[in-house]
């Protein structure tokens, strides 16, 4: 007698299905305890310098300094991501990572360190970042299933926000109680253990697995250019790149945007907006939750969300009250959030897998530019409208873009683009094999 067929078994859609795999939950505490170091040593570094030298410019010159290399040099960081196998170079950076943060404790320890030296190492962190940042994001997605990257991504960020309150909260302890120098040790320690867990990371089962192999595809073939033109042919990353960009320049910066809006039309205080950014802050964990959930998320979802975001944007700077603006705040954020979980997770699992790296290096220097750009031009506009106009034309702005492009796209249609495998054997295969 023949037994009937075990039925399948219910896809998950928890946002915390990445943890069921144990290497994952062991990359995530590393992350916990790496971001809280990190964000600790940031808090820190922001005090020296103003101790140091008593001006908040060269607060952000710090800042400024250790964000530059990502412009010019993250191409090349992801190339060297895409050309050694991942666990290596995200062991390798991450050691010496702590080795910037222990030669810096040692200078505050002895008072040896002026802006000069402090400069230095900010811009040698930097530049090691460049390799860090792909190659930790790309090595999370390695430890689980393709329908779980998400998740992973989700949890990651939640991880983030976790670190950074918690780094923030204990910034203040440690140089209390232990000094300056302490936070940076911390640091430098909290990078060795991530350095020491990384061995011992396995892929689970389905997870997708890099493939280094060079006598197949030589050092010369695994270029920068590869990346770029890649990206340059890949209409789906370039919406994507249109669409963070849009928003970028005209939205999201609410850290600026509402704390004028808070502190001018609506009359509010500091107090005001602290409990405006308590509300932010709660919807980006729920919008991180939610973006979990996701399993195949598409480039049309992630404008959909920065079009509604922008709307919600736009409602927002007519806000009559305060209370009104808090009302709205909280979907602004989840919005965001989901949004941000959903563009992450096409651009870490669009490419082929021999391709990841150098595509995560052309959007880091990419981001850079947003990020570098966007505060001005976002500050130019309140210039010339005021918070409430700079709200309304950005979130205009933003969601006729969106909406244009996805009428010229619909009229148009997308053919569809041949791209080579990895080997040189391999059959072409269509660029837009998935949903859009």
């Amino acid at each position: 007698m023949s037994s009937s067929p075990t039925p399948a078994q219910p896809v998950s859609r928890s946002p915390w299905r990445s943890l069921r795999h144990r290497s994952m939950r062991w990359w995530s505490v590393a992350n916990f305890v790496s971001n809280a170091g990190t964000w600790m040593q940031l808090t820190v570094q922001n005090l020296l310098v103003l101790q140091i030298t008593g001006s908040a410019a060269a607060t952000g010159l710090s800042m400024s300094v250790q964000a530059a290399p990502a412009l010019l040099m993250s191409v090349l960081g992801g190339a060297a991501v895409d050309r050694w196998p991942r666990k290596l170079t995200a062991a390798v950076s991450q050691a010496l990572l702590a080795a910037i943060a222990f030669t810096t404790a040692l200078l505050v320890a002895l008072d040896r360190l002026d802006m000069t030296s402090l400069m230095v190492l900010a811009a040698v962190t930097g530049v090691v970042a460049t390799v860090d940042n792909p190659a930790c994001a790309l090595l999370g997605n390695d430890l689980v299933p393709a329908e779980d990257v998400p998740s992973a991504i989700g949890v990651g960020a939640l991880v983030f926000n976790a670190g950074r309150l918690a780094g923030a909260a204990l910034a203040g302890v440690t140089v209390g109680f232990l000094g300056t120098a302490a936070a940076y040790f911390a640091n430098g320690f909290s990078f060795l253990f991530v350095t020491a867990v990384i061995p011992f990371l396995r892929p689970a089962a389905g997870a997708a697995r890099q493939v280094v192999d060079r006598s197949a595809r030589p050092r010369s073939e695994m270029t920068v250019r590869e990346g770029l033109a890649f990206f340059a042919r890949r209409p789906r990353l370039l919406a994507l790149a249109g669409v963070t960009g849009i928003s970028a320049v005209f939205g999201r910066n609410y850290g600026l945007t509402l704390a004028v809006l808070v502190t001018g039309p609506l009359a509010g205080g500091a107090g005001a907006f602290g409990t405006v950014s308590t509300v932010l802050a709660v919807g980006g964990i729920l919008g991180a939750v939610l973006g979990a959930r996701l399993r195949r998320p598409t480039v049309r979802l992630v404008g959909a969300l920065a079009a509604a975001g922008a709307l919600l944007q736009v409602v927002a700077g007519l806000s009559p009250s305060l209370t009104v603006l808090l009302v709205l705040v909280l979907p602004m954020a989840v919005v965001e959030s989901v949004s941000d979980t959903a563009g992450t997770a096409v651009l870490q699992t669009d490419p082929p897998a021999h391709l990841r790296g150098r595509v995560l290096g052309v959007w880091g220097s990419i981001g850079t530019v947003w990020g570098l750009g966007g505060p001005p031009s976002l500050g130019l506009l309140m210039e010339l409208a005021g918070p409430r106009g700079a709200l309304v034309t950005g979130g205009l702005i933003i969601a006729a873009s969106i909406a244009s492009g996805h009428l010229l796209r619909t009229r148009r249609g997308t053919a569809p683009l041949l791209l080579r495998g990895p080997g040189t054997d391999a059959p072409a295969r269509p660029a837009l094999e998935t949903a859009a």
